[in-house]
């Protein structure tokens, strides 16, 4: 009678497998190599083990204070415990790096390479992330501002005026195993248009080298790509509790090899259509609203996986320099924004052993938004205000500041655009002068359930 023990003691790790292993061994009186034959066709692989020492990665980045030298250690503890995860096979740490989330979890400014495996942590939820120009001509930038204020939406949910939602695209969508559900396909429609909160934007500047007027906008694949990475992170826990079980739970991943990788990468591509689409809605509406036509528009992703062979490279937070990570390249420039109060730079590069194909995605952080909240404490916010956006035109969508996006509470510009320099990530080669913007601002405040419990309260 073989038995649970039986199949332990030839060397064999138990499992939910054995359920069905047990009792087809008995059923078929299998022994010796007959039933290690079958044992071995039917037994899960070996676990896969993180490594005991991290992948060695590059570090391209250089603490210039004693802010930044705390960062910088930091960003170097969570990475030499990210590069760890077992798939894992190269990384990188851009000038713009700062820690998010606890440590092992990829750092924003961070490239982890993994070997046919998508990690969906290391992409975030903000799937996609991404910048896209539109130049106008030389046209006035307030009336470019003005435009563009009426059309754009950001806070939370979604628009009430829809804009028209491409057939081929819902049948992509549809058609998708992790795509396909309503609510997948809800938010799909109703945030196309929006450019929710935080660090998103619509920068308004002019270029240096041209004069025209340009038009940025910053945001990603909103609610509709949220929920592909929480469908994403429950798939990859399924395969870490059966591949993997000592990797972290947040560098979870899905095997690229397997029906739900191939599937995965697909809802990617889709998230990414969807995004672009996002943000040209924006940038169309507004040419129409001035009446007139755009003389250059492009984009690129900086916050998204990138496919070589059987290699993808997670860029949480860095923008792909190379053009084999972006098929739809305008001559291989790319934005790479700073603070509302800097330029917008154009950059060019090529891929090196040192790069890995990328450059920073901004300025990034030193501290948290809430530390640097703290920290102007005794300062009104509105003296904040004014004293950080002299002479520009900056907006908030909900009418409350948001200091935590105030040039402050960046890493200073000058700095990373040296170190960008130093370790060969891109070249400038035009900077969109700045004007004004638009950002969420603190939107929350008035958010509908804070709304809801203060007319409760006032009854």
């Amino acid at each position: 009678m073989i038995t649970g023990k039986t199949i332990i003691e030839l060397g064999y790790r138990p499992g939910e497998w054995l359920k069905d292993a047990i009792p087809h061994a008995n059923e078929n009186k299998l022994e010796g190599d007959a039933l290690v034959e079958y044992l071995d066709s039917v037994c899960p692989p070996p676990l896969i083990e993180p490594f005991e020492k991290p992948v060695s990665y590059k570090k391209n980045i250089e603490a210039e204070s004693e802010l930044e030298e705390s960062n910088v250690e930091r960003v170097f503890e969570t990475m030499d415990e990210l590069m760890k995860t077992p798939t894992i096979v190269d990384g990188a740490v851009m000038p713009d790096a700062c820690p998010t989330g606890g440590i092992g979890q990829i750092p924003v400014g961070g490239v982890a390479v993994t070997k046919n495996a998508i990690h969906p942590a290391m992409h975030s939820a903000d799937v996609c992330c991404s910048v896209m120009m539109t130049s106008f001509g030389k046209v006035d930038p307030r009336s470019v501002l003005d435009a563009a204020h009426s059309i754009t939406h950001f806070g939370g949910g979604g628009r009430d005026d829809l804009f028209d939602f491409p057939v081929e695209l819902e049948e992509q969508i549809m058609e998708n195993y992790f795509l396909n559900n309503k609510r997948s396909l809800q938010l799909a429609k109703t945030h196309l248009g929006t450019q929710g909160d935080g660090n998103h934007f619509l920068y308004i500047g002019v270029s240096k080298a041209t004069g025209e007027t340009i038009m940025v906008t910053h945001h990603g694949s909103r609610g509709f790509g949220a929920n592909l990475y929480r469908k994403g992170m429950k798939v990859a826990e399924n395969f870490r509790k059966e591949l993997s079980p000592d990797t972290l739970k947040g560098n979870a991943w899905i095997p690229y090899s397997e029906e739900e990788g191939k599937s995965y990468w697909e809802a990617l591509q889709i998230v990414r259509e969807w995004t672009k689409l996002n943000h040209t809605v924006l940038h169309q509406a507004t040419t129409e609203s001035l009446n007139t036509e755009p003389t250059l528009r492009f984009w690129n992703e900086h916050n998204f996986v990138f496919k070589d062979d059987d290699l993808f490279y997670h860029a949480k937070g860095a923008t792909p320099l190379s053009d084999k990570f972006v098929p739809d390249s305008h001559e291989g420039l790319r934005l790479v924004p700073l603070n509302m109060s800097e330029p917008v730079l154009i950059v060019k590069g090529e891929a090196s052993e040192n790069n890995l194909g990328f450059a920073p995605h901004g300025a990034g952080r030193n501290v948290s938004r809430t530390q640097h909240i703290k920290s102007k404490v005794g300062k009104e916010m509105q003296e904040i205000f004014l004293e950080e956006t002299k002479g520009l035109d900056v907006r908030f969508f909900s009418g409350h500041i948001d200091i935590s996006e105030l040039p402050s509470a960046y890493k200073n510009a000058e700095a990373v655009q040296r170190q960008m320099k130093t370790f060969g990530l891109g070249e400038v080669v035009d900077e969109i002068m700045p004007y004004g913007c638009i950002m969420a601002g603190d939107w929350q405040v008035d958010a509908p359930w804070k709304k809801r419990r203060r007319k409760k309260r006032g009854r």
